[in-house]
């Protein structure tokens, strides 16, 4: 819309864009009035951009194109109307739309060791202040980067670029009409760091040695594609390429070793932009001859009143020699102690155990033996009872899956039939998928079940289940049956946002960034979290589990402000995204030096260095506090104060006075910076003056004139502004202000001054209360003038 000004309603004031269209308005009485239009007292005939417009009542002057010569005060005169408006035109800091796009929506992409050179051309109503900025932080001149800056261009040059360099930056254009913020991504390519140590021993044997590693810390901004993994015989100096591994397998087995020796390994990580140093382990040694390992716990073959025998297999692994044979162990059930049933090695794999005492329960182990000695022994066996066999139980009857869904199968039986008082002492349940050789027993019931919920499957897993009945004489004959899990529903991915889940976080620099979002999606969907569209810093720990994804940093940092985003996907192109953004922020750093300064008499004007907060801080603004002593009260003389000065007024000629100024934001206060010296303005002594007779000659008296007119301000708001103008005349003339007709002389708000003849009124800390017309009276016994002008307040860019 194109700002107007319509005289005749009070609107005294339009601010206009350069380059923008503007209009003033003005309605008179009669239809055959002759309007004139004047521009700062002069009379408008015609003006470059100007055209004037007269329809019926309404008389209006038209600026196509704003520019900086159309600002100043407007006036029209017709008939029985004089009416005034200012013109303010605004020309904030501009870039090309362009170029503002490309910067904005494409990362820089630099490679380490190479220069890089951003430079970016403005516009804009001088003087224009650029500042960059990379993760909040102002960027200074230092032995590798310079900030430059022309009158139409600020340029950021990096001589030699590293990974460090990557981040957020920020490019902040400002001057008196606006500010204009650029935000600006670097990525900076470098081979990877070396994979994160230290290089673990999996395995280290006769035969072969399996190492393991970690991913590098800093991949260099490129995925890293595999690792190259080399070996060094202790004594030497040359390095045998052993091979590589897919970047998704950091272990690695090497088979050609030789026993007893001692070697060094190291690995690097590759990516497209080289290969990374290496890293490096200690001295591993390959074993010598190995000891045989554990077998399977023994099985129990059959059992009388005195012994029972039991078989076993070899273990899978068998050492660097032959079995020579086994030890063979036994032990009563609940104790722990472990007897030998012989005093030699046992060559064959089965053995009946005799000299057993009737009705007791008996486990047994065994462990075998090579020339390298006893290996580990195996797990107990399932306890057995030495007394005289019985017939064991027949099948369960009726086996069955009554019910399943996607992660679970039920099974029902009825009992078997029992002979000769062989009763049913418990059910025993097993399973085994189709891609396992052995049994799992998933558990034992008591004799009155006969029916399980096998629990913990994957959903359309295909599996065999067995039952079989217990009792004193053994296991009965068991019986098998063919299950599935039903298959999971589809559900599509969602994300269940509630009250919970924030879309907006401020977090205190040092605490931890924590965000769980639960969500819905068979199979499970695919998870994909992002900062400001790119990966998480390597410190971010993401979860999945019990229906939600979590994020924690644990010790946030002023780097990690920004947008995130989490992504589901199916893996077939329906995918929901939720986006949050996290602020970091932190009690302010205390301000710098104070300063003070009597710029107008009786006054005090309080300057200080900015805290370092201001850098990454928005909502920071100062407190002012003063007292009368050096162990007096602090009493608060301004708050709420979004610039570096403040000046107060009422001061005391020889009093003391102590000033503190305290930084806040939302968090709190940071510690006060304060003066040491106490600051005191001296009361003048009154001087002894003769007055010489006056001589009374010719009449010198002249009316009062204004020699300098006051002028038109646009401040800002919280800002000191100064009003002068000079005056002549004789007598000396009397000088009142008003502002909007009211007069100024008794209000404490203002300080007015008059040395010798040069008049001024100093508005302290402007509101927008002191927006208007000031006005300035000259009076002596001759006459009065007056000169007029206007004060416009705007808000702190």
């Amino acid at each position: 819309p194109v700002p107007r000004c319509y005289l005749n309603k009070q609107l005294a004031t339009v601010r206009v864009l350069k380059g923008d269209p503007a209009e003033l308005s003005c309605t008179v009485s009669k239809d055959n009035v002759t309007g004139t239009w004047f521009k700062d007292g002069l009379k408008l005939t015609s003006m470059d951009g100007v055209v004037f417009e007269k329809k019926g009542l309404v008389h209006k002057l038209i600026i196509n194109k704003a520019e900086d010569i159309h600002a100043g005060k407007y006036r029209f005169e017709g008939g029985d109307v004089k009416t005034e408006a200012s013109i303010f035109v605004e020309d904030p800091p501009q870039v090309d739309k362009v170029l503002l796009k490309t910067l904005t929506s494409v990362p820089t992409v630099a490679k380490a060791g190479e220069g890089l050179k951003l430079r970016i051309p403005f516009e804009g109503r001088g003087p224009i202040r650029a500042a960059w900025l990379k993760d909040k932080m102002e960027l200074g001149d230092d032995t590798r980067i310079r900030v430059d800056k022309t009158d139409t261009c600020t340029t950021l040059s990096i001589s030699s670029c590293n990974r460090k360099d990557c981040g957020d930056y920020k490019v902040r254009l400002k001057n008196d009409s606006g500010v204009l913020e650029i935000n600006l991504k670097l990525m900076v390519l470098d081979k990877p760091q070396p994979p994160t140590g230290p290089i673990k021993i999996v395995e280290s044997s006769a035969n072969n040695i399996t190492i393991q590693w970690k991913p590098p810390k800093d991949d260099g901004g490129k995925p890293v594609q595999r690792y190259l993994v080399e070996r060094q015989q202790v004594g030497r100096n040359d390095w045998e390429t052993l091979g590589e591994t897919p970047r998704s397998c950091t272990s690695f087995t090497t088979s050609s070793v030789e026993e007893e020796m001692s070697y060094y390994f190291r690995v690097r990580a590759v990516n497209a932009e080289g290969v990374s140093d290496a890293l490096e382990s200690g001295e591993v040694k390959a074993a010598g001859k190995a000891s045989p390992g554990a077998p399977d716990p023994p099985e129990i073959i059959s059992a009388s009143r005195d012994s029972i025998t039991i078989s076993w297999k070899a273990p899978s692994k068998t050492g660097a020699s032959q079995i020579m044979g086994y030890i063979v162990q036994k032990r009563k059930k609940g104790t722990v102690t472990w007897l030998p049933v012989t005093n030699v090695p046992v060559k064959d794999k089965k053995l009946k155990v005799t000299s057993l005492k009737k009705g007791v329960q008996y486990e047994f182990r065994v462990a075998a033996v090579n020339a390298a000695g006893t290996g580990q022994p195996s797990d107990p066996s399932e306890p057995a009872f030495a007394q005289d066999p019985t017939k064991s139980l027949g099948q369960v009857q009726d086996l069955k899956v009554s019910s399943s869904d996607s992660t679970s199968v039920t099974l029902t039986w009825n009992k078997p039939e029992v002979q000769d008082g062989n009763d049913v002492k418990g059910y025993e349940v097993e399973m085994k998928p189709y891609s396992s050789l052995s049994w799992t027993k998933c558990f034992t019931l008591p004799a009155q079940s006969t029916s399980c919920r096998v629990q913990a499957l994957q959903p359309g897993e295909k599996l065999l289940l067995r039952v079989r009945a217990l009792s004193d004489g053994g296991p009965g004959e068991a019986s098998e049956l063919e299950a599935c899990a039903a298959a999971a529903p589809v559900v599509p991915p969602r994300l269940l946002i509630d009250d919970t889940v924030k879309s907006f976080l401020l977090i205190k620099a040092g605490d931890p960034i924590r965000v769980k979002i639960p969500f819905e999606g068979s199979p499970e969907p695919v998870v994909t979290w992002l900062k400001d569209g790119l990966p998480l810093p390597s410190r971010a720990v993401l979860s999945t589990e019990d229906g939600s994804i979590q994020l924690l940093l644990r010790a946030a940092e002023f780097s990690d402000s920004g947008t995130y985003t989490v992504e589901l996907g199916d893996g077939l192109g329906k995918q929901e995204t939720f986006s949050f953004q996290v602020q970091i922020t932190d009690i302010p750093q205390p301000p710098g030096a104070i300063r003070l300064e009597e710029n107008v008499p009786n006054t005090v004007t309080v300057t200080w260095d900015p805290s370092a907060s201001e850098q990454w801080e928005k909502n920071l603004y100062y407190t002012v506090l003063k007292r009368e002593s050096q162990k007096g009260l602090w009493h608060v003389l301004g708050d709420l104060i979004y610039n570096n000065k403040f000046t107060f007024t009422r001061v005391v000629p020889g009093r003391d006075y102590y000033f503190r100024v305290v930084a806040k934001n939302d968090l709190g206060a940071s510690d006060p910076s304060e003066t040491v010296q106490p600051w005191r303005i001296w009361k003048k002594k009154a001087e002894f003056r003769v007055k010489a007779q006056r001589y009374r000659g010719v009449n010198q008296n002249q009316h009062p004139r204004f020699l300098v007119p006051l002028k038109s301000h646009v401040v800002v708001t919280g800002s000191e502004c100064r009003m002068t103008c000079a005056v002549g005349g004789h007598p000396a003339p009397k000088i009142t202000w008003y502002k909007d007709s009211r007069d100024l002389s008794r209000d404490p708000n203002y300080f007015c001054t008059n040395d010798f003849g040069v008049c001024s009124l100093v508005v302290l800390g402007v509101t927008k209360q002191d927006e208007g017309e000031y006005m300035v009276e000259a009076s002596n016994a001759v006459g009065r003038a007056f000169s007029k002008a206007f004060l416009a307040i705007k808000g702190e860019c």
